[in-house]
């Protein structure tokens, strides 16, 4: 049947300024006080002037002797973002696969699929020894690139097409896996990541990405 061949069935949301309000990583320095420089890095990296991979080596670094302790911190004041939790729960509820593909950390991100109830999680595993964080991460650095290909994996995975996911972020990070899926959504995102993405929200919550899959209220009481 074409018509459920058509249907969506992947959602991939990029975790900081998307799923939540903040930068995990600006929150990190802040802790460790070197926040103000770190903050700048992070906004020229989510422009796009800078790369990706090495201004993240660059900003973790600035986190080593940090006391671990403080993560579990900082993930309670985290903020998720307005209608993250209704979208999620919906999806849920219309038989969709939900994935975080975050350049921000795993610890944050399975704090994240915990509170959410979302499938799948891949991030960035900051690395840490007798309890103090290193200044080093481990394994891949998940950067744009690196989400297009996690994208294209489980889309595999799952046995539908490129054409059948949906992928949301803000940062330029996130044009890759945007550009690649059926449907990309720029979430109150930066200028160069709007007009670049097909379909831009910028003044209504994270669950206005319902109205792009024509999911309307009364499918959702439905549901």
């Amino acid at each position: 049947d074409n018509a459920y061949r058509r249907n969506r069935r992947l959602v991939c949301f990029d975790m900081d300024s998307t799923l939540i309000e903040q930068e995990v990583i600006d929150e990190l320095a802040i802790e460790a006080g070197v926040g103000a420089q770190v903050a700048e890095i992070t906004e020229r990296a989510m422009q796009g002037e800078l790369d990706f991979q090495q201004s993240f080596r660059a900003r973790v670094a600035l986190l080593k002797g940090m006391d671990a302790s403080v993560l579990p911190k900082i993930a309670e004041r985290l903020t998720v973002t307005e209608g993250a939790e209704r979208l999620i729960s919906t999806l849920k509820s219309l038989g969709y696969r939900t994935a975080i593909l975050s350049g921000g950390f795993q610890y944050f991100a399975e704090y994240l699929q915990e509170k959410l109830g979302i499938d799948e999680v891949h991030a960035n595993v900051l690395d840490v020894q007798d309890g103090m964080v290193t200044g080093e991460v481990k394994g891949h650095i998940v950067d744009g690139a690196r989400k297009a290909l996690l994208l294209t994996q489980i889309a595999e995975e799952m046995g539908i097409s490129l054409e059948q996911a949906i992928a949301v972020g803000d940062g330029a990070n996130d044009l890759p896996m945007l550009s690649i899926a059926g449907l990309g959504v720029a979430f109150r995102a930066k200028p160069l990541v709007r007009q670049n993405a097909n379909q831009a929200i910028s003044s209504v919550g994270l669950d206005g990405v319902l109205y792009l899959l024509g999911v309307h209220d009364k499918d959702l009481n439905r549901a």
